[in-house]
């Protein structure tokens, strides 16, 4: 069971308790933390066993995932985050002790995982004011900014700032243009719920999804990376749904930021997407 002691919510600072939560549960898992830099490598020595635990929270999910995509092994989570969507969307019980039960009863499913240029995502990406406002934020922590002051300077600084992207977006070879300020991309369709984007009813649809906000005012500007956050959609701003199996997506930019399962990242266009599906065998209850 790896667990990423660099976790943002702190997942490595208490394993005394998760141990005792697996105890409980009567699962046989050795638990290593690991800095978030090596989780790839101690991912990849894990997966000879057949199985990896991922303790933590989408983002540690989503690197492990990616190396059991690689290797065959099945994946195991016991989710430990803020937000925990992919535990949440599979099923998975966000109690430690009932997770690690989840993970010894063994029942496996084959899951998708969508993939762009050449990584793994298993929930989704996106691009515009919401990675550009996580990475103002970490900017600020970088300098030594707490987490809401940080927070309060990047939305200040994104709102002030932002312009909206043109992309061309090639979706199954259908081709369009949209000028936009936030684009996601999920593995799989959401359920909209009221004015909100609520759990994906499968994670084995075979289909990309992506939703694509119109250019709006300052305000809502403003509130949309909160709102990607939250899975909280204005009933003002009507985003366009589309899915596909491969869509890809050419931002007028040269360089881009993209969020990758919570994780930035700077990229070049185009952003080439395709649906794996049944690429990951996961152990869900």
């Amino acid at each position: 069971m790896l667990v990423n002691g660099s976790s943002g919510g702190g997942a490595g600072r208490d394993v005394a308790a998760l141990e005792a939560a697996v105890a409980r549960a009567g699962l046989d898992a050795r638990i290593v933390v690991v800095d978030g830099r090596d989780l790839t490598a101690a991912a990849e020595k894990a997966a000879a066993t057949g199985v990896v635990i991922a303790a933590g929270g989408d983002g540690t999910v989503s690197t492990v995932a990616s190396v059991a995509v690689k290797t065959g092994a099945t994946l195991g989570v016991l989710p430990l985050g803020t937000l925990n969507h992919f535990a949440r969307d599979a099923g998975i019980p966000g109690d430690p002790a009932e997770a690690a039960a989840v993970i010894r009863a063994g029942a496996t499913r084959l899951v998708d995982v969508g993939e762009v240029n050449g990584r793994i995502f298993v929930n989704n990406i996106s691009l515009g004011i919401y990675p550009r406002l996580v990475w103002e934020r970490e900017t600020a922590q970088r300098h030594g900014l707490g987490k809401w002051p940080a927070f309060s300077i990047a939305l200040a600084k994104t709102w002030w700032t932002y312009r909206a992207l043109t992309v061309r977006m090639q979706i199954d070879g259908e081709s369009m243009v949209r000028r936009t300020p936030f684009v996601l991309m999920g593995n799989g369709a959401y359920q909209v719920e009221g004015i909100g984007l609520g759990a994906r009813p499968s994670l084995d649809g075979g289909r990309l999804a992506a939703y694509v906000a119109p250019e709006c005012g300052r305000l809502e500007l403003a509130a949309l990376p909160l709102r990607a956050l939250t899975r909280r959609l204005s009933p003002d701003v009507k985003f366009e749904a589309f899915t596909g199996r491969e869509i890809i997506l050419e931002p007028s930019r040269p360089r881009v930021g993209m969020a990758i399962d919570g994780e930035i990242a700077v990229t070049h266009p185009p952003l080439r997407c395709h649906i794996r599906p049944g690429a990951l065998r996961v152990i869900l209850p």
